[in-house]
């Protein structure tokens, strides 16, 4: 953020949503989002469906490669980024719409366990 959209890391004018990977809760990590007064939503544990690359970046990839066979890494790095080439603003507009109707429904139930689209 502070790379990429310097005015929005100056204003605070974001969110930060991570899952429990390891990397994302360990002790450093926590510390520079503390020191750096980022607001970090919390991820329900066993909650992917509130991962954006599990509700919007991997039906897309399953849709656009089903019924290929692919034998290579190359051909697995080429086929991955024609379908990255294809996704649109839009697309990632409606993703936010889907994480954030999923959060609703998270928040909602006390941050248990999410799945779905089913709403509050």
């Amino acid at each position: 953020m502070r790379r990429k959209r310097p005015d929005q890391w100056r204003n605070i004018t974001w969110l930060l949503h991570h899952d429990n990977a390891a990397a994302h809760a360990a002790l450093l990590t926590r510390r520079f989002s503390t020191d750096n007064n980022m607001t970090v939503l919390p991820h329900p544990p066993y909650s992917t469906d509130l991962a954006p690359s599990d509700i919007f970046l991997y039906p897309k990839m399953k849709m656009k490669l089903k019924g290929r066979r692919i034998q290579t890494l190359e051909e697995i790095k080429t086929e991955s980024q024609a379908v990255l080439n294809t996704l649109r603003e839009n697309d990632f507009q409606e993703c936010f719409k889907t994480w954030q109707s999923r959060w609703e429904h998270c928040e909602a139930s006390e941050r248990d366990y999410v799945e779905g689209d089913a709403g509050p």
